[in-house]
């Protein structure tokens, strides 16, 4: 159980992180005025994941790297350590999966009609 928290917590965090690059990058493409439809919306969506390639693949590096050891280790107390690490490293293989994938689609789905450019697609619509 101590491992499943331990993972819930770093893919929390990873989550949380990844929300507030794509709120950085949506909120710099609105401050430029580059966001004036859907497709500079979605745009902005990639390169604020994109941001978040490289210390996503770090930590989860940093991580693995840390618990392989705990998991081939065959002295006093291995066999419970074992058990902490095999859900961290397993998940995170999973977790950046989760973080890159998935909460930037999510992100974008819900945010979508929050978005001033699609604000302003639905009205030039309307008015014709």
């Amino acid at each position: 159980m101590i491992g499943f928290i331990a993972l819930g917590g770093v893919a929390a965090e990873i989550g949380v992180v990844m929300v507030i690059y794509l709120d950085q990058a949506v909120a710099a493409r609105v401050a430029q005025g580059r966001l004036n439809d859907e497709q500079d919306f979605t745009q902005a969506i990639i390169e604020g994941a994109a941001l978040r390639v490289r210390p996503i693949a770090m930590t989860v590096a940093v991580i693995i790297a840390g618990l392989l050891p705990i998991m081939w280790g065959s002295g006093t107390g291995s066999e419970i350590m074992r058990r902490i690490a095999s859900p961290m490293v397993g998940g995170m293989i999973s977790a950046p999966i989760l973080s890159m994938i998935v909460v930037p689609v999510v992100y974008m789905l819900m945010r979508r009609r929050d978005s001033p450019a699609v604000q302003l697609q639905w009205q030039d619509s309307e008015d014709r």
